[in-house]
């Protein structure tokens, strides 16, 4: 020990330096909105697979290529060539979804869809109706009868499922319990000369 250390008593005890304190962590803005993050997190719905379709469609091609797609995907379906057999169909078993084509033989598929909505048991199914004949398309959006979507033909297949997942979510599905129909303003569809194929 120096004699600098005795006259003081002793050797000084160095005093360690108090280190910085850290940094508050910076509050990072999500990049998402709370209801997107809580949406992801939450489990969706699949409303694909174990879908039950009724397919109405005097087209041969139109049934198959609905059929294929929606079986490929888990979904069963039921078919009719006309909107007599399609409601017999539907009173036999109801199904989850109904595709509708509008210019059918016999009764046309707006007058189909207002026998639908009139039946309080039924008025909750979604349809989605189709059509690539240019009056009835014109006929379908002046009406606006109750259907809960569209589709001109010819569509994809990624169309197919997006109505679908749209359609079938809990929250978006119409509920029409007690509910009017509006009147049809023509109960007889029919095809113009060199219009496109219903």
């Amino acid at each position: 020990m120096s004699l600098f250390d005795r006259l003081w008593g002793g050797a000084r005890k160095k005093t360690p330096s108090p280190k910085p304190a850290a940094p508050a962590p910076l509050a990072v803005a999500s990049a998402e909105p709370k209801g997107a993050v809580e949406r992801r997190q939450s489990p969706r719905k699949n409303a694909r697979k174990g879908t039950r379709a009724l397919i109405i469609d005097d087209s041969p091609t139109v049934v198959a290529v609905l059929r294929k797609a929606l079986r490929s995907a888990g979904c069963s379906t039921r078919e009719a060539l006309d909107a007599e057999h399609g409601l017999a169909l539907l009173d036999q078993d109801p199904p989850d979804l109904i595709f509708l084509d509008i210019v059918l033989p016999g009764m046309n598929g707006f007058h189909a869809l207002r026998l639908i909505r009139k039946n309080p048991a039924y008025q909750h199914i979604p349809v989605i109706m189709i059509s690539g004949n240019e009056h009835a398309i014109e006929q379908f959006y002046v009406n606006r009868i109750g259907a809960d979507d569209f589709m001109k033909k010819p569509f994809s297949r990624f169309e197919i499922f997006a109505r679908i997942e749209s359609l079938l979510d809990d929250d978006l599905v119409p509920r029409r319990k007690g509910l009017s129909t509006p009147a049809l303003a023509s109960e007889a569809i029919r095809p113009r000369t060199g219009s496109a194929s219903a």
